[in-house]
């Protein structure tokens, strides 16, 4: 029995709560089990598919036209039927609803615009202006424009071709840099380890400096104007290119007593002579800053653009060299003073006080626009350049008497 509830309006009997058993239940089958009996109904439409294909062929062999057609309207109905459910789940998974609504919307949206366009009267017009339309010329300015076409893909496959020319290339080109600088890390490495004992003093044995030297050959005839520079340098302030005093006795060099070794250039011994190593080669552009390329042969090498600030060129070999635009701030070509400096002799020993037979060789040496050149400098290539050296002097030999006679 339910309570008594008592209102402003007199008493009622309260409902009676219902109890949960009485509540009826619905009970809904899994996702799997509907799919599963879905999957069980395939064959069977698989079944009548095959019948309805079956039958179509027959149509089309017994010529009926409509057994052909009912068969082939059956086999459509169940084919759609068999592909929806796959085709829709593939369009939920992987097209949201923002694109599903915009694709739908274009595709409503140009049906309408076509029948706007239909009821407005512009196909007729259309149809109106193509019916006078030569259709011979058109054929014509078809065929210039499949032409025309030819033409632009086959400048597209060349542009195609010449880009991917320039990527190799530029591939090969960074490639050898690398391979390059891994060949010249090598060669200081063995050098280094070549030309030190234990005791950090510089090798003193003729045959590990001839050695060093056939190693150095090598490496500056197979890189390029950078590599050689890099090389130089190394040389340079390695002190491996300059003569060192050294004992008479076993051959050790002599320390100066200020933490460095002792120069000998009248007859010291350096652990490496370029000698001909540089005849010809092609060092334009590069940095041979504070290098001692003294003696050295660079007999018709080219120099241009290069900085030689500081380099000692002193007894080198420069016929025919091209020190165009190079920058010669500080850069000896002599010891002592230009007017009593002369070139190196085959039989003559160099004097480093007065400086006769010290300089460089400069004959037939281009110096145009060479930068920085001092007057000393100025004084002594004119005056042992020869004629062809002297009309590419900045500031020109005015005064300047031609010793070399020639």
């Amino acid at each position: 029995m339910g309570e008594i509830e008592s209102d402003g309006y007199g008493d009622r009997e309260a409902p009676a709560p219902r109890s949960l058993a009485s509540a009826p239940l619905t009970i809904q089958p899994p996702a799997s089990q509907s799919s599963l009996t879905g999957t069980r109904h395939q064959p069977q439409k698989v079944l009548v598919l095959i019948l309805a294909i079956a039958i179509m062929g027959v149509g089309l062999v017994m010529d009926s036209r409509w057994v052909g057609l009912a068969g082939s309207v059956v086999a459509l109905l169940i084919s759609a039927q068999i592909l929806w459910l796959p085709l829709r789940r593939l369009l939920l998974d992987f097209v949201t609803e923002q694109e599903r609504m915009i694709l739908l919307g274009s595709i409503l949206g140009g049906i309408a615009l076509l029948g706007l366009l239909k009821q407005v009267g512009v196909f007729d017009r259309i149809g109106g202006a193509l019916s006078g339309v030569g259709w011979d010329a058109v054929g014509a300015l078809g065929e210039v424009l499949g032409a025309v076409g030819q033409i632009l893909i086959a400048l597209l496959a060349v542009y195609i071709a010449w880009r991917q020319y320039i990527i190799s290339r530029d591939l090969t080109i960074q490639q050898n840099t690398i391979t390059q600088q891994q060949t010249i890390d090598s060669y200081f490495q063995g050098v280094s380890e070549l030309v030190l004992d234990e005791e950090g003093l510089l090798e003193d044995w003729p045959q590990e400096r001839a050695i060093a030297e056939g190693r150095t050959a090598a490496i500056l005839s197979s890189v390029d104007a950078g590599g050689k520079a890099k090389v130089i340098r190394f040389l340079s302030r390695a002190r491996l290119l300059t003569p060192l005093k050294r004992d008479l006795r076993l051959g050790r060099v002599i320390l100066d007593g200020r933490g460095g070794y002792e120069e000998d250039r009248l007859n010291g011994v350096r652990v490496i002579d370029l000698g001909v190593m540089l005849a010809r080669a092609d060092l334009k552009e590069t940095d041979l800053r504070w290098t001692d390329l003294s003696e050295a042969n660079l007999i018709q090498a080219n120099l241009s653009r290069c900085d030689l600030v500081k380099a000692n060129l002193s007894r080198t070999i420069l016929c025919g060299s091209r020190l165009c635009k190079a920058d010669l701030n500080g850069t000896r070509f002599f010891y002592g003073k230009a007017e009593s400096a002369s070139p190196r002799s085959r039989i003559e020993p160099p004097d480093y006080r007065t400086g006769k037979h010290t300089g460089a060789v400069v004959e037939d040496a281009d110096f145009t626009g060479a930068e920085q050149m001092s007057d000393e400098q100025r004084h002594y290539c004119c005056a042992w350049g020869g004629s062809k050296t002297r009309t590419t002097i900045p500031g020109g030999c005015v005064g300047i008497a031609n010793k070399l006679g020639r």
